[in-house]
């Protein structure tokens, strides 16, 4: 288990260390200046200053039932509260085989992707004085940064960040299990992956970390040539996590392909709402700070809309 770099950088070469001064400076570009003001934190304590609703779930406590609510809809509604402490947040990126891949043309491979937006964010938490730690898996859990709000914690995931893939697969259900198991307390997680699963086992270990009270957010990451499959004459497809290769003329099986990517983006995506999981997807084509941005603002328009419904006021 990492507890602390505080002297890393005297270990490391100049190439490594130019590497991780490039990691900084996009996540500030990202950061700075663009989402001031904009966070706040979505992570709900019992505090006793009032924040909003949320529809009752069965192991609530009913005290905190809102009986006047109830006469007005006939539902259950639990009154939440801002949490006194900042937010704990996990950040949990995916370093398997998959995460490697970019297509000609496309600015950047997944993981790196992958690792700007948890820099993005870990940058954006902190600034708010918020908790943050990392966790790095892959078929197991590989690495994890206990979350600090400390002045040295950016630096610590930052040099995390910059490790590579592994030639291994993916086991997310697995992974996630383990997180329940071992966070010893409720937190907001971003899961950020090609989730490239069974899509069954993957919804099995999201609703374990739900059972545990954790928030979650999946960021489903996509190089634009899997969502589009532009492709023309005989390929050779290489799969990645040993699933070996395969010549086909993508004018084919383009159709099928298609569809399959569909379902399996639906079914996710259909999962995690039905357990109250932000489910966000993005693409290696797109600029970071849009899709964030986006995400970022859609999710606080959602809270208001709620909680203007339950309170009858639109």
């Amino acid at each position: 288990m990492i507890e602390s770099h505080v002297s890393y950088r005297k270990f490391l070469d100049p190439g490594v260390l130019a590497r991780i001064r490039g990691l900084e400076l996009r996540a500030r570009l990202i950061v700075e200046g663009y989402f001031t003001g904009m966070h706040r934190s979505p992570y709900r304590g019992l505090s006793i200053e009032y924040a909003d609703h949320r529809q009752y779930v069965q192991g609530d406590d009913i005290r905190h039932i809102d009986w006047k609510v109830y006469g007005r809809t006939d539902k259950h509604y639990i009154k939440e509260y801002e949490q006194e402490t900042n937010l704990n947040c996990l950040l949990v990126v995916d370093t398997s085989e998959s995460m490697s891949f970019q297509s000609p043309g496309a600015p950047m491979p997944k993981h790196e992707y992958a690792t700007s937006l948890a820099a993005s964010l870990s940058y954006l938490a902190l600034q708010q004085a918020d908790a943050v730690g990392l966790a790095l898996f892959d078929e197991n859990l590989r690495e994890f940064v206990r979350p600090s709000s400390s002045s040295a914690q950016w630096k610590t995931i930052i040099h995390e960040l910059e490790g590579k893939t592994r030639k291994a697969k993916t086991s997310l259900a697995s992974v996630f299990n383990e997180l329940a198991e071992r966070l010893p307390r409720r937190m907001l997680i971003f899961i950020i992956s090609d989730f490239f699963d069974d899509a069954d086992s993957i919804l099995r270990g999201l609703r374990h970390l739900r059972y545990c009270r954790h928030e979650v957010v999946a960021c489903h990451l996509w190089d634009r040539a899997e969502l589009k499959f532009e492709l023309s004459g005989p390929t050779m497809f290489e799969g990645l996590e040993g699933a070996g290769r395969l010549l086909a003329e993508p004018r084919t099986v383009r159709e099928r392909y298609l569809e399959e990517v569909e379902k399996f983006r639906a079914h996710l995506q259909a999962g995690c709402s039905r357990m109250l999981i932000d489910y966000v997807t993005f693409d290696t084509a797109t600029p970071m700070d849009v899709g964030l941005s986006s995400y970022l603002a859609s999710r606080a328009t959602r809270m208001r809309q709620r909680s203007s419904r339950v309170l009858g006021r639109g």
